[in-house]
């Protein structure tokens, strides 16, 4: 697939401290240590519904970690799939008799259009995982091979299954007793009661043909993939192990995250597969989680079409720590968009207030975890130091204009 269109970044003067962000596998805010490439996974979307603001608040908050990164001088391999094909997309086109494909890249277009909108940057690959099948199959295929992954006594639909015990380490991503887990997993889209599995924990890799439902011819017989490992094989093939980031919201902590990583353990023998497990906390609205499955959703889309400004709503999203539950209301847009006119009215000004402690002050609070608040004050103190005339420098503009696009992504020139 073809990533959304990517912007120029600034390059800032100096570097602030080392990222450290919150390793859920670890249960502690840690220090990252990216190569010269740092390497991050993002678990994409199912492209059954527009974007909502869960999304993109997911998305913004790994978009902070690829622009920290970038801004101290790391080359960023950064990878995100679309699961283009699973349950929820497939039922989505049987209730709307629409074609499943069609359906699948109508989603994934408007997607393209609202990461760009939002100026999110672009991963360097975006796989679909119709495309990643071979590349499915054989990790499935070898670990069948292995004994870590099994069929089910089932002579109509022999699905094969991953047995969780062949990866040592399972549980240690999550940290949640058995009793959690399978709870999550039948609330999560697993299958714990079905019959023929060794143990109701074992989440499926191949689910052998349908009537009604694609399927690929292949050495395993004709079927499509399970959820988890499609994120295993297209993280492992672009990444390898080891990589610096795996992200995404808080609900893939399990059983998604913690199959994708007990998958790639038991196919390389190597532990773990990422350094930090990284998770975004939930958008809710009107006291409920904002999902498709409640259907109370405030998609991205729609406000563009009522002609809100997308950087106001990328303030909106930032104001609150990406790790926090939070509630999405009118008011914070609102708030947003007097925030981002006062940076407006001041990087307008032909000078300004002294800017490179302000651009160490976001770099600091950046780095540590991801402080959004504190980062879009620093940059309000700016501003206000700034509209009240404190501040003859007149370079000081175009540097905090720089830093706020290079390190929060918000074009703070009048559009």
């Amino acid at each position: 697939m073809q990533p959304w269109t990517s912007m120029p970044v600034p390059q800032l003067p100096g570097q602030g401290p080392p990222l450290r962000l919150h390793d859920t596998a670890a249960r502690q805010v840690r220090l990252t240590a990216p190569g010269p490439t740092a390497r991050m996974y993002v678990c994409g979307i199912t492209p059954y519904d527009a974007t909502h603001l869960g999304h993109a608040a997911t998305y913004l908050a790994f978009d902070l970690v690829h622009r920290y990164w970038r801004d101290a001088g790391h080359n960023v391999h950064y990878v995100q799939n679309v699961t283009d094909v699973d349950d929820p997309l497939l039922e989505r086109a049987l209730r709307d008799q629409d074609d499943w494909v069609v359906l699948g890249m109508r989603e994934t277009a408007l997607f393209r259009e609202d990461m760009e909108s939002l100026r999110v940057l672009p991963p360097r690959d975006f796989v679909g995982a119709v495309e990643a099948v071979s590349e499915i199959v054989e990790v499935v295929g070898k670990l069948l091979a292995w004994g870590a992954a099994y069929r089910v006594d089932d002579p109509e639909h022999p699905d094969i299954y991953f047995d969780h015990q062949a990866a040592a380490h399972f549980g240690s991503e999550s940290g949640y007793d058995e009793e959690t887990m399978a709870r999550l997993s039948a609330e999560r889209g697993g299958d714990p009661e079905r019959p023929g599995k060794r143990h109701p924990l074992d989440a499926l890799m191949w689910r052998t043909a349908r009537e009604g439902e694609p399927s690929w011819d292949s050495e395993l017989g004709p079927g499509r993939p399970g959820w988890h490992v499609e994120c295993c094989a297209i993280g492992l093939n672009r990444l390898g192990t080891g990589f610096d980031v795996q992200g995404g919201g808080s609900d893939l902590i399990f059983p998604h995250h913690e199959f994708s990583a007990a998958h790639a353990e038991a196919l390389t023998g190597e532990y773990p597969m990422a350094r930090h497990y990284v998770h975004t906390g939930m958008i809710s609205l009107n006291g409920e989680k904002m999902s498709k499955s409640k259907g109370n959703l405030v998609f991205v889309s729609r406000l563009r079409a009522d002609q809100v400004d997308p950087m106001a709503l990328r303030l909106a999203l930032l104001s609150g720590h990406y790790r926090t539950d939070r509630p999405w209301t009118t008011g914070m847009l609102d708030e947003a968009m007097v925030r981002l006119g006062r940076w407006r009215q001041a990087v307008a000004r032909p000078a300004g207030a002294a800017a490179q402690d302000a651009v160490s002050r976001l770099r600091t609070h950046l780095a540590d975890d991801l402080d959004t608040p504190g980062a879009l004050a620093a940059v309000d103190r700016w501003a206000t130091e700034t509209l009240d005339g404190c501040g003859r420098d007149v370079d000081a503009p175009t540097l905090l204009r720089a830093a706020v696009d290079a390190l929060l992504g918000i074009a703070v020139d009048y559009p």
